[in-house]
């Protein structure tokens, strides 16, 4: 294994390879290999990405044919030929169904652009600066959306104040239910010291968070609060959204109406990428011509490849599919934490999202590595890295979830014995 070039030339900034020494040369649905052969079973998924795998086959055909073609593979915002045939797909497969009329605004190519131009959409309609956001709640890494993230860990890097955000506990956490009834208590007094913010940022499933899912209930509440005080209601749906939780989205059949949906992730596809938010109608009229741009909000590959994805989503039959191996992961997690009683560890996720919380940041380290040498990519998130979460493509075959799922078993045995 040659690491010359990294250890060299690219910057001490890098992370995800400190836990998968090797150096990767193919990859194939939910396997990547690495240049010396060997296979691993990938229950990380670029981190969120690669919801139908690496190299999906009809996307690669589908990239390749636009190639060939002279597609139109960076266009800022003008019309395409491309953004066209993703603009109707996604009305007509994912927004029109469920009775929407969001506008789809295309930010710059990742999860943290879409969050910025979120909050920058809520301040320029409310003329407000606060914004809500939740305690382990993780919404990118560029000041605006960095300030919204909760992980001092990631925090620490600004070198600016990160200001103009109230902090409440999530649903799950100490205080989570008393603490949205007590600050809509202290907006409704003038003498309380708060004004009204510009809007409220919640994920329905906190990802990086620790897998964190918040109830339909908890979530409305929310969106009241949001309503009764002129504030935008907000849902960060990159990491949880696009199939990932058992349907498009991870708050669909909770009958909410965000004014806001940041996507990005899984939304291309294939793992170039694109980054979108919904916006409702009487909330984009707000923009201006150019009054947020970036130069790669026309990814011609994104496009092509995201619009494939969506046929994923013209049947059931992925999302049950989805629903049947998220069952099988919570099952062997469940079976995982049953046989070691003494560690109170605890099983939580939804769809092809699960985890299990080890409450121990060094014991789930500790865990990945010895899931790495056996075969498994996996990746720890949560409060100090403590739990481990499985995130393996949706179309992952039935075989190596389950192999994967044994190593898991056997790693953790191994670790705590």
């Amino acid at each position: 294994m040659d690491t010359t070039a990294f250890e060299n030339w690219e910057s001490e900034v890098r992370g995800y390879c400190r836990n998968f020494p090797t150096v990767f040369a193919s990859a194939s649905n939910a396997r990547q290999v690495d240049e010396a052969g060997k296979s691993y079973i990938d229950f990380f998924a670029g981190a969120g990405v690669l919801n139908f795998g690496h190299n999906n086959p009809n996307m690669k055909r589908a990239m390749i044919d636009f190639l060939e073609a002279d597609g139109v593979a960076h266009s800022l915002d003008t019309y395409t030929t491309t953004k066209r045939d993703f603009l109707t797909r996604f009305h007509d497969v994912i927004l029109a169904p469920r009775g929407m009329d969001h506008r789809m605004q295309f930010t710059g190519p990742t999860g943290t652009n879409a969050v910025e131009a979120a909050l920058k959409l809520a301040r320029l309609v409310t003329g407000r600066r606060e914004v809500v956001a939740f305690s382990h709640g993780f919404h990118g890494m560029t000041l605006g959306a960095l300030a919204a993230t909760a992980n001092e860990a990631f925090r620490q890097w600004a070198g600016v104040p990160l200001r103009d955000v109230v902090r409440l506990p999530f649903e799950t956490a100490p205080g989570g239910k008393a603490a949205l009834a007590d600050y809509a208590a202290a907006l409704a007094d003038p003498s309380s010291g708060h004004t009204a913010p510009a809007a409220f940022l919640v994920e329905a499933v906190q990802a990086e968070g620790g897998v964190n899912v918040a109830s339909s209930d908890w979530l409305h509440a929310v969106q009241d609060l949001a309503r009764e005080t002129g504030a935008l209601f907000i849902i960060d749906d990159i990491q949880a959204g696009c199939g990932r939780t058992g349907s498009y989205f991870s708050f669909d059949g909770y009958g909410l109406d965000p004014d806001v949906i940041t996507l990005a992730k899984g939304l291309g596809g294939y793992g170039t990428p694109i980054a979108m938010n919904l916006n409702r109608p009487a909330v984009d009229a707000h923009w201006s011509p150019g009054a947020h741009t970036g130069t790669f909000r026309g990814q011609g590959l994104s496009m092509v490849a995201g619009t494939v994805a969506l046929d994923y989503f013209a049947d059931d039959e992925l999302m049950t599919a989805v629903a049947v191996k998220g069952e099988t992961m919570r099952e062997k997690l469940a079976a995982i934490a049953a046989a070691h009683p003494d560690r109170d560890w605890e099983v939580r996720g939804k769809g092809m999202m699960q985890a299990l919380d080890t409450g121990d940041g060094a014991f789930a380290k500790a865990v990945q590595k010895a899931c790495f040498d056996a075969g498994l990519l996996i990746g720890p998130c949560g409060s100090g890295g403590r739990v481990l979460k499985l995130i393996p493509p949706l179309t992952i075959p039935d075989e190596d979830l389950a192999a994967g799922l044994d190593i898991l078993k056997g790693a953790v045995a191994e670790v705590a014995r």
